[in-house]
């Protein structure tokens, strides 16, 4: 994998670049839509290549294990074959998984005893068992397995916790170095920054991060409770202390503001469940705010569902008629709004993009931030 900056806005930290792997270029600031167990819901891959267009999608390394199990993964050639998806995957390690099965897992130094969510069974996750899961899933990123702490967290337990992740980090590595690629194609592996929201924290496991010596880097364990502000804190600690010449991933964030501020802070990739989340529960996301396309506002509504055309559907249907598939529980009203809320978060960091390599980023940013902060 290389990483490229190409431009950097002259007012905040955010910067352009360009991600390159066997699968091809990304182009960042990106967001990954999240394609959870080898699908991203409610989007066929034809519509996300030719629609949405993202250059990378996320899988997940603890669904992905339990269904369709790694022995499958194999004998289809990986996860690319598996999906038909052609472009760059990047995996998380379970470690988020692992945090939200709190009451059915327990964590030891080895490693991560917890029961499926599927059928009740037990099984164990270590940091080298998982570099096995992640070589056999066949990512192109794939991510070190770590402790996500909860939010509030007790300084004590963050810092074991962290120390931990890092002891953990140490048997990635040597698991990673240890074992070829399966598929023909390089894998990276991105460690992860813990601390939870206490700022020695942070700054001790950017350090221990960044001299792993990583082609890129990943901040964990935000964007599980705390006040956005606290989040934005943390991120300006590490990104003070991870290279510049390294892609850094800041994991489950967030909201489309979130997504602008963090990149005003230096941060190059996303990923969230937000946009098909909330789509599916009928929250549209537009560059003037939030729409809950059940309201009853929206019944003879008949123009667009976005007047910008980010996607085929926003011109395609209208206000009313998706409100009318939501009223009906139409499936068909689910797909829709997913694709129109993957289309916006790509369209906005195309945005930022585009912005970044004009100058003029900055400004724009707190323009669209104030845009966006409401409820239409």
């Amino acid at each position: 994998m290389q990483f490229k900056r190409i431009a950097n806005d002259v007012a905040s930290r955010a910067r352009a670049g360009e991600i390159t792997t066997d699968h091809g270029t990304i182009e960042t600031p990106i967001f990954m839509p999240v394609g959870t167990a080898g699908t991203v819901k409610g989007v066929h891959q034809r519509e996300l290549t030719d629609d949405i267009n993202p250059d990378i999608i996320l899988g997940n390394t603890y669904h992905l294990y339990l269904r369709p199990k790694t022995d499958i993964l194999e004998k289809a050639g990986g996860l690319h074959k598996f999906m038909n998806w052609d472009r760059n995957i990047l995996t998380d390690s379970g470690g988020y998984q692992v945090y939200s099965l709190s009451a059915n897992r327990k964590i030891k130094e080895e490693g991560v005893k917890f029961k499926s969510h599927i059928d009740g069974s037990y099984h164990v996750f270590t940091p080298e068992n998982v570099m096995d899961i992640q070589r056999t899933i066949g990512a192109d990123i794939i991510m070190a397995f770590d402790e996500c702490t909860p939010y509030p967290c007790d300084y004590h337990y963050a810092k074991r916790s962290m120390h931990m992740t890092h002891r953990w980090l140490d048997r990635c590595i040597k698991r990673f170095n240890d074992t070829p690629s399966k598929y023909g194609y390089q894998q990276t592996l991105f460690p992860i920054v813990q601390g939870s929201t206490y700022k020695d924290l942070r700054k001790q496991s950017a350090e221990y991060i960044a001299n792993a010596g990583a082609l890129g880097n990943a901040i964990g364990g935000l964007s599980v409770g705390e006040p956005a502000e606290e989040m934005y804190a943390m991120t300006e600690v590490v990104c003070d202390i991870l290279p510049e010449e390294k892609p850094r991933y800041l994991m489950g964030v967030g909201t489309p503001i979130n997504i602008l501020e963090n990149i005003a802070l230096g941060v190059d990739m996303f990923d969230c469940v937000m946009p098909t989340r909330n789509a599916r529960n009928g929250m549209l996301f537009t560059a003037h705010g939030t729409i809950n396309i059940k309201n009853k506002k929206w019944e003879d509504d008949f123009s667009p569902i976005d007047e910008m055309g980010i996607t085929y559907v926003d011109t395609y249907y209208s206000k009313a008629y998706l409100r009318h598939l939501f009223a009906a529980n139409e499936y068909l009203g689910k797909q829709i709004a997913t694709i129109h809320n993957l289309g916006f978060y790509l369209w906005l960091v195309r945005e930022a993009r585009k912005h970044i390599l004009a100058g003029d980023f900055y400004q724009w940013k707190n323009t669209m931030v104030k845009q966006m902060d409401k409820r239409l």
